[in-house]
C-alpha cells in the first residue's frame, strides 16, 4: 500500500467539503451515543452490521435527511472505525492493559471522511469529484497503482487535503550492501551508532520555541471569539505545522538514507511512556516512536530488515567485550569501566553495539566486535 497526500486549492466549493466533513462528525457522535446506550443496557459491544443497518433506516427518516449527502461509504467507514476501536478496548481490559473506548469529539475539531469504492472520480490531470462537484488539488507526482481508498481531511488551519491510498505491487528494492548496524536512542545524539556513524538530534522544537512562546502570549491577549483572537490562533497553528513538517521532513530524509545504507538495522523497542515521565518535552520534540514507524515503512520499500530488541534487555549495562552486566550503572554516568575485563566504555556507543551484536545474531548476519574508548 501506497499513500499519496494532495492539498486542495483553496475555493469558495471547498465550504462543501468541510460541511461534510462536519456532517461525519455528527454522525461519529450519534454512532458513539448508541454505542454507549447499548452496552449502558447490554453490558457489551454494538454490533457493526446491526448499527449500519440501523444508520440506512434512520436516513430515511426527514430528520436524518442531510445524511445522504455524505454518502452510505463514508457513513459504513465511520462505525467500522469505531467498531474496531471499541473491540480494541474490550481485548485490551480482558489482558489488563489500561485504555479508553471511542469518545465523543468537537463537531469543528473533527476531521475527515473517507470514501472507499464510490463517491470520487479522479481524473488523469489535477482534478478529483467528490460527489457531484470537481476540485483542483496541487499534483507533486503521479499516482500509481490501484486506487483504494480516497480520504478528504482538514487540518489545524482549515487547510484541506485529499489522501489517495493505493494499492501497489512493486517495491523499490535495492542492491543489499550486506551492512548491518545497531543503534540507540538518545536526547543530544538522536542516534547512537554500533559504526559512529552518529546522527545529531535536530532539537527542532528548542529552534522554535522563543517563536511559540511569543505567540502563545499574542493569543492570550486577545478575547476570545474576536477576530483578533481567530488570526492569532491561527498563527501559533502555522507555527506549529511548521515545526511539525520539519520533524517529519528529517525522519523521512533519515530513513530513507539509512534503509538504502544497511541490509539490517537493529534498534530498541522503545517504552516511551516511561522515557517522557524522564525527559518530558524533549522526548514528544525527537519523537523517536515517529521515526521508527516511518523507518520499518522506508525498509519496507528497499527490501532492508528492521530488528527490534526486546525493551528489557540491559543494553547500557551490558560490558559488549565480555558480557558482563554492571548493575550500578546510572544513568549520570556516561563513560564507565567493565570490573570483570577493565575496558572503558562510552554509554551510548557500547548500547548500540549490543543491539547491534544481539540483533545481528539472530539473523547470524555479522559478526560485532566490541567496542571501547581510551
Amino acid at each position: 500500500m501506497k499513500t499519496y497526500k494532495f492539498k486542495l486549492y483553496q475555493h469558495k466549493r471547498n465550504r462543501y467539503l468541510e460541511r461534510q466533513i462536519d456532517l461525519a462528525g455528527i454522525i461519529y457522535n450519534h454512532c458513539i451515543a448508541l454505542h454507549k446506550r447499548y452496552y449502558r443496557l447490554y453490558g457489551k459491544s454494538l454490533n457493526v452490521y446491526a448499527l449500519m443497518k440501523h444508520l440506512t433506516k434512520l436516513k430515511k427518516l426527514p430528520k436524518y435527511s442531510d445524511w445522504n449527502s455524505l454518502g452510505s461509504q463514508a457513513i459504513q467507514d465511520i462505525a467500522q472505525r469505531i467498531d474496531r476501536g471499541y473491540k480494541l478496548f474490550f481485548r485490551n481490559r480482558e489482558h489488563g492493559i489500561k485504555s479508553s473506548p471511542p469518545s465523543f469529539k468537537k463537531v469543528k475539531k473533527y476531521k475527515s471522511f473517507t470514501l472507499k469504492q464510490a463517491g470520487y472520480k479522479l481524473y488523469s490531470d489535477n482534478r478529483i469529484k467528490i460527489g457531484d462537484r470537481i476540485y483542483k488539488y496541487h499534483k507533486s507526482r503521479e499516482i500509481e497503482g490501484k486506487v483504494k481508498t480516497v480520504t478528504v481531511k482538514r487540518d489545524s488551519l482549515g487547510d484541506l487535503y485529499i489522501y489517495v491510498v493505493c494499492e501497489t505491487s512493486n517495491n523499490e528494492i535495492l542492491p543489499r550492501t550486506g551492512k548491518s548496524v545497531g543503534y540507540d536512542f538518545g536526547l543530544k545524539m538522536f542516534l547512537t551508532a554500533s559504526d559512529g556513524k552518529n546522527i545529531v538530534s535536530p532539537e527542532f522544537f528548542k529552534q522554535s520555541q522563543k517563536q511559540i512562546a511569543k505567540l502563545n502570549r499574542e493569543l492570550s491577549k486577545k478575547q476570545k471569539g474576536s477576530n483578533h483572537y481567530k488570526q492569532a490562533k491561527r498563527r501559533l497553528a502555522k507555527a506549529h505545522k511548521r515545526l511539525a513538517d520539519k520533524r517529519r521532513d528529517f525522519h523521512f530524509k533519515l530513513a530513507l538514507k539509512l534503509a538504502s545504507e544497511y541490509a539490517t538495522i537493529c534498534i530498541e523497542d522503545l517504552n516511551i511512556k516511561a522515557m517522557q515521565k524522564l525527559w518530558g518535552r524533549k522526548i514528544s520534540d525527537l519523537s523517536h516512536s515517529s521515526f521508527v514507524n516511518i523507518l520499518k515503512y522506508q525498509c519496507s520499500k528497499t527490501g532492508s530488515t528492521v530488528i527490534e530488541i526486546p525493551r528489557f534487555y540491559p543494553s547500557s549495562k551490558t560490558c559488549s567485550a565480555c558480557e558482563f552486566v554492571y548493575e550500578e550503572l546510572t544513568l549520570g554516568d556516561r563513560k564507565w569501566t567493565c570490573p570483570n575485563c577493565g575496558i572503558l566504555h562510552d554509554r551510548d556507543l557500547n548500547a548500540a553495539t549490543n543491539i547491534h551484536r544481539v540483533g545481528a545474531s539472530t539473523l547470524g548476519v555479522e559478526t560485532v566486535r566490541p567496542t571501547q574508548i581510551g
